[in-house]
């Protein structure tokens, strides 16, 4: 942590950077919280261990935050990919950002998109045995059994909108639950509005999604929102090809358009 704190004090004692976003310790002692660090002697706050996961990128697009002027984050790697997916998705400039990744006690800086993409080729990529487990599960489901088991899941959502609130891609002004002319999904909690809901988030998150796993810490009931995102980003790197975050490609799948697409999963 002093390595960070020493980086952070520096950054804004040569005005590199007017803030530092990173994470602090929380009224409880298993979370962390956000902070927002804007003179060299608030550094002494900031905090990093293996409590902090949650995706910070989710601030960045805020008019409030862009108003502190150019921000560095403390990233983990799902929030390097998030910050590669703004770079794809026009929404973040290659010099809006200075990225630290702390790793056995030190700091890296990684200042532009093309630094983040060689960092993130050095690590390791894929499912870890316990997500493909969880995968293969619902693949050995019927179709009847995996839409109970959805259906179950979904239904205990109360509709709070944690998940969007901590998504770094669930960044639209205004979001397809607040329109209510015509109104696409019912305001209040109910079990189909519920549903409805999380497939439709689901659908604009695939082949975007990062899977840094924010959306389920923030769940109150334990959903595993994560599960269904990721269920979706293997169809999508199945089928098209599209692994966010990894580079400034502009092919993830939703967005695109191919002359020549088989169309095989069409039936």
């Amino acid at each position: 942590m002093e390595a960070l704190q020493n980086k952070a004090r520096a950054l804004l004692e040569a005005g590199t950077v007017q803030v530092v976003i990173g994470y602090a310790a929380g009224s409880d002692p298993e979370r962390v919280r956000a902070v927002f660090v804007r003179r060299p002697e608030q550094a002494s706050q900031l905090i990093f261990d293996a409590r902090c996961r949650q995706n910070l990128a989710t601030y960045l697009l805020k008019p409030e935050v862009r108003a502190l002027g150019r921000p560095t984050l403390v990233c983990v790697p799902g929030t390097l990919r998030a910050l590669l997916q703004y770079g794809v998705e026009n929404q973040l400039t290659d010099e809006a950002v200075l990225a630290l990744v702390v790793t056995d006690g030190s700091v890296t800086e990684l200042p532009r998109f093309a630094a983040m993409e060689e960092y993130l080729a050095g690590l390791p990529r894929g499912l870890t045995p316990q997500q493909q487990a969880e995968l293969d599960r619902i693949d050995g489901l019927t179709p009847a059994e995996r839409w109970a088991f959805w259906s179950a899941e979904l239904q205990r959502c109360v509709k709070c909108y944690a998940c969007r609130a901590a998504c770094p891609l669930c960044y639209c002004a205004r979001c397809i639950t607040d329109v209510n002319q015509p109104q696409w999904i019912p305001v209040s909690s109910d079990p189909l509005g519920n549903l409805e809901w999380n497939i439709v988030r689901a659908m604009h998150l695939a082949g975007r999604c990062v899977d840094c796993g924010s959306c389920a810490d923030a769940c109150p009931e334990g959903i595993r929102i994560d599960l269904l995102n990721r269920v979706l980003a293997r169809e999508a790197l199945q089928q098209f090809g599209a692994e966010p975050g990894f580079s400034l490609r502009k092919e993830y799948a939703l967005a695109t358009f191919k002359p020549d697409d088989k169309e095989e999963f069409i039936r």
